[in-house]
């Protein structure tokens, strides 16, 4: 029923829909969800008579379509994977707060979804044993574009390519400083930095956030003035799901070129590829103007006309500016790639967005607002951060491997310009200075059998151990974005995790800014509402702060004792 017209029934005739509605939801009682949903229509019954089509359960015929709907990584929803108790599709803020008030008080985890890009899933599935249920915020997707004061407010549940789409349509010579797939949602997008093929310019989505909202673990929606200054810190690049749900950010806009030039030119070894890949990691990061990006796609491919596999390097390329400045700077400081004029195409700022996600030139923008991943597989996924080019020898070690596995991926992205002058402990993401570039690892495979996922989950952590030697140490760094459960998890019964074991994910992923994170998260959420399988810990005691302090001036010296 629609809001506007439930506010002329009697209140008798509300309750008879709520109660139709229930007996309908329902085919068989689940402890869980009967309490979650009649607490959700005790709280907010206006807005609860429309539950039929927010509230969805396993008995639901939509139940498995909506679960599926954004996930991106199919191991994530295949038949082993866990499910949740039930799925809520809020309309608006004020449903998140009720959702929050009542899992709160039934001692129900919460799993928030808004693109459904976890790589391990962990916005929709979880390897913990307490039961879950998902906060699905596909519908909270509004974009506010203020030219005036360059910025934009975006709702959690809108893809970056819906926010690209909506800037460019008020303004040519405005952007956004975010992903590079389009299908990201944005409230999780940006709690864990988000970068984008304009970082080496302008730094991450996460430096260029300006405000945000987020609801606490009482339901109080909070702005930056109501968060304070340590827990906005936190959320810009801290992780999704530790301190709250994210309701909306505010970003700012920057100066996009009227004209930017693209490329794609690929290498195989046959071509020379290993040492042009040799000589791209000495230029990339430290030599190239800040106004062009160049990741390199690594994969396999067959030798034509045999029946032989060669490694692949495709080198996709964003610059803001003209062909010919480009074509300047690459005669000068990487001629070993040999790009043509022919090789590049100049266009738009927001087509540039669709090329470097790989879509074929002839797709119209429009596809943007359709909010929809380009590609679907099951995958495992890894990260790393180098510092110091990896030798010839070491990424023959790399061909070796690859050509062991069917679908294997690497995705090299350069850091330096921008990334290199914002400080370490500006926002909890770390990886800054120092930083060459970012290795992202990826086996993907298309047979749903657990066998099959076994064999590639095996061969992406061989791959990862053959890494360690080229890659930082002390600790090995890891990109948030890309959950990693292979570096260690929260207690599998839900219990609270201690500080020291959550120290071996948390310090990949922070560095020391996981000291930081840890105590604002023990006074934000001193009751650990918030928590999944990588959250942010709390002290176990709220009189362990200043020991916390205490430990932190020491250095480490000091061990917290639980």
């Amino acid at each position: 029923m629609n809001l506007k017209m439930s506010c002329y029934f009697s209140n008798t005739l509300v309750l008879l829909l709520l109660l139709l509605a229930s007996l309908s939801i329902f085919c068989s009682s689940n402890p869980i969800q009967d309490s979650f949903h009649q607490c959700l229509s005790q709280l907010d019954t206006q807005s609860f008579t429309q539950l039929p089509n927010l509230f969805f359960t396993p008995n639901n015929t939509s139940f498995i379509p909506i679960l599926n709907s954004t996930a991106q990584n199919l191991r994530c929803v295949a038949s082993y994977a866990a499910k949740p108790e039930l799925i809520f599709t809020p309309l608006q803020e004020t449903h998140i707060q009720t959702a929050v008030v009542c899992a709160k008080k039934l001692g129900v985890q919460l799993r928030f979804r808004s693109g459904g890009h976890d790589y391990e899933g962990l916005s929709y599935t979880s390897v913990m044993d307490p039961p879950y249920v998902v906060i699905d915020l596909a519908k909270l997707r509004a974009i506010d574009v203020n030219l005036e004061d360059n910025s934009v407010w975006v709702e959690a549940g809108a893809t970056v390519g819906e926010l690209y789409y909506r800037v460019a349509e008020k303004s040519k010579t405005h952007g956004i400083p975010a992903g590079l797939c389009t299908s990201l949602g944005v409230g999780g997008h940006i709690t864990g930095g988000a970068y984008g093929s304009m970082m080496r310019k302008y730094g991450l989505a996460a430096d260029n956030a300006l405000d945000a909202k987020i609801i606490d673990a009482n339901g109080r929606i909070l702005d930056r003035k109501a968060m304070g200054e340590d827990v906005f810190w936190a959320i810009r690049g801290g992780g999704g799901g530790s301190y709250g749900v994210i309701v909306s950010w505010k970003l700012k806009l920057v100066p996009v070129p009227e004209t930017v030039t693209t490329f794609n030119v690929g290498r195989t070894l046959e071509e020379g590829a290993t040492s042009i890949l040799y000589k791209w990691q000495q230029v990339a990061a430290d030599k190239l103007d800040d106004d062009l990006f160049i990741r390199v796609m690594i994969s396999t491919s067959s030798v034509p006309n045999t029946t032989q596999r060669t490694i692949s390097t495709t080198y996709n390329a964003l610059f803001l500016g003209d062909v010919g400045k480009l074509q300047e700077i690459m005669q000068q400081n990487f001629p070993e790639l040999g790009l043509k004029k022919e090789d590049c195409f100049e266009m738009t700022w927001l087509e540039s967005v669709l090329f470097i996600a790989g879509y074929p030139r002839t797709v119209p923008t429009s596809v943007l607002l359709a909010a929809k991943p380009a590609f679907l597989n099951y995958f495992k996924a890894k990260s790393d951060f180098v510092t110091k080019p990896i030798p010839e020898k070491g990424l023959e070690g790399i061909w070796e491997r690859f050509l062991e596995e069917e679908s294997p991926l690497m995705i090299w992205n350069p850091y330096g310009g921008m990334m290199a002058r914002i400080p370490e402990s500006s926002i909890p993401f770390p990886h800054r200075n120092g930083i060459l570039f970012k290795i992202q690892y990826v086996s993907s495979w298309m047979n749903p059998e657990k066998e099959v996922m076994n064999k590639h989950v095996d061969w992406i952590r061989k791959l990862y151990n053959y890494m360690a030697q080229y890659v930082s140490m002390f600790p090995r760094q890891a990109y948030v974005n890309y959950r990693d459960l292979d570096l260690g998890m929260n207690d599998k019964d839900g219990s609270d995790t201690s500080f020291v074991k959550a120290s071996s994910w948390g310090t990949r992923y922070f560095k020391d800014n996981f000291n930081r994170l840890v105590k604002i998260k023990t006074e934000f959420d001193p009751d650990n509402f918030f928590k999944h399988e990588q959250s942010i810990p709390v002290l176990p005691l709220k009189g362990n702060i200043q020991r916390f302090k205490h430990w932190k001036r020491g250095k480490g010296k000091k061990k917290i004792h639980h």
